[in-house]
């Protein structure tokens, strides 16, 4: 079991973001992390542990983005580590996603895209989406998330941005 939440809006993500974890955080406590966009680009921060562990980390001014999403987690695949907290990205860093459910059949997808060059950071299943969307990437995000959920056998919901 795992919380997802995910913010776009005119006021600043952040706060939003790290106050619906909190609210969130009964549905797993072994790590969270928060994405948001800027103008300069991606803010991603992760933490093993409570909410609280990530609200440590936090820096004193917040950033700028208003949109971003966020994940509290309960570890199914893969330790409670800041590595495996969510949310994950592809090879560039550029793509981030949170993920509720279980893939069942990730490490064979997760071995084919290795053959391809994909580079995993994490022993999570959540991992693997992130890859397969980039491995399907042409410029359309929308149609590049429907062939990779295409491949996915398993039950889930998730957020990307």
């Amino acid at each position: 079991m795992c919380g997802i939440i995910a913010c776009v809006g005119k006021r600043l993500a952040l706060p939003i973001l790290v106050e619906g974890l909190k609210r969130l955080e009964y549905r797993g406590y072994d790590s969270s992390g928060v994405a948001i966009l800027q103008n300069s680009g991606a803010f991603l921060l992760k933490s093993a542990g409570k909410v609280s562990a990530l609200e440590s980390k936090l820096p004193a001014d917040p950033e700028n983005g208003n949109a971003g999403i966020a994940h509290t987690r309960w570890a199914t695949h893969g330790k409670p580590t800041e590595a495996n907290a969510h949310p994950h990205t592809d090879c560039k860093n550029s793509l981030f996603v949170v993920h509720n459910g279980i893939i069942e059949n990730f490490g064979k997808l997760k071995e084919d895209l290795g053959e391809k060059g994909h580079i995993f950071r994490s022993e999570t299943d959540t991992e693997v989406l992130a890859h397969l969307i980039e491995e399907n990437y042409d410029g359309n995000l929308n149609l590049a998330v429907q062939k990779a959920l295409s491949f996915i056998e398993g039950t889930f919901g998730m957020a990307h941005q």
